[in-house]
């Protein structure tokens, strides 16, 4: 009975009814609405916590408050499930060579000015990082992760989003564990932001098909310098994550 109580309880945080941060009605309440014991609907709350959808209120007068979860919240279940079926970071990176070029083709020919203007303010804030001779790491991640969240596709934003763990420490392994000389490190990273400018340039030109073919061609180039591993010998998301 715990999980058909739980059930209409998600069904209520799914549908709206009842919205993040807001306390659910009293345990007496739910129980005549339910039609349960105490023990059952904290039973239900139980289950409802376990999927992080409330926070439970110990004591008296109990309760439980609704904390709608984000993306960090399945990503370790993600990440988990991942690790456990051997996934290389090879397979990472192809996907992401599939979901990017696509998000880049739409804000071209989808996005608003608004969204192009946050590209361009991102490309800005690596180039200063860079010539500052600060660490660019973290800012790269967060320009690929903008591309896709900017393409107004949801679902490729959370996909990407449950990701971005394990893309952010693969990228600051790639950087830490570089064997080149600074001066080639260097070197690569102006590379990579000439290769920012032309996507923005094409996304401000408003051409999809270019930005997507180009993005293509770009990850194709970037992939043995950010698949070859590092001292750390890292190939697997077990090997970042565990």
């Amino acid at each position: 009975m715990a999980d058909i109580v739980a059930g209409r309880i998600r069904r209520m945080i799914a549908r709206g009814e009842v919205t993040d941060g807001q306390w659910l009605p009293t345990e007496p309440q739910l129980m005549a609405e339910f039609g349960v014991s105490r023990p059952t609907l904290r039973e239900a709350f139980r289950l409802l916590e376990a999927d992080s959808l409330v926070s439970i209120r110990r004591g008296p007068p109990g309760g439980a408050r609704v904390t709608i979860p984000g993306p960090e919240a399945a990503a370790a279940q993600f990440g988990m499930l991942l690790t456990l079926s051997g996934t290389t970071l090879a397979d990472i990176y192809e996907a992401r060579m599939t979901i990017e070029p696509a998000a880049a083709r739409a804000i071209a020919e989808r996005g608003t000015a608004a969204d192009r203007k946050q590209l361009a303010e991102l490309l800005e804030e690596v180039r200063a990082a860079a010539d500052a001779g600060r660490s660019v790491d973290r800012m790269i991640v967060r320009f690929h992760q903008s591309l896709v969240e900017l393409s107004g596709n949801r679902t490729l934003a959370t996909v990407t989003g449950m990701l971005n763990e394990i893309i952010t420490r693969h990228i600051e392994q790639v950087f830490a564990d570089a064997r080149e000389p600074a001066e080639e490190v260097a070197a690569n990273t102006k590379r990579a932001l000439r290769a920012y400018e032309r996507l923005v340039d094409l996304v401000d030109a408003r051409d999809g098909e270019g930005a997507e073919k180009f993005w293509t061609r770009h990850m194709k180039a970037a992939r043995p310098y950010v698949l070859k591993g590092g001292t750390q010998g890292a190939t697997q998301v077990v090997d970042l994550l565990y």
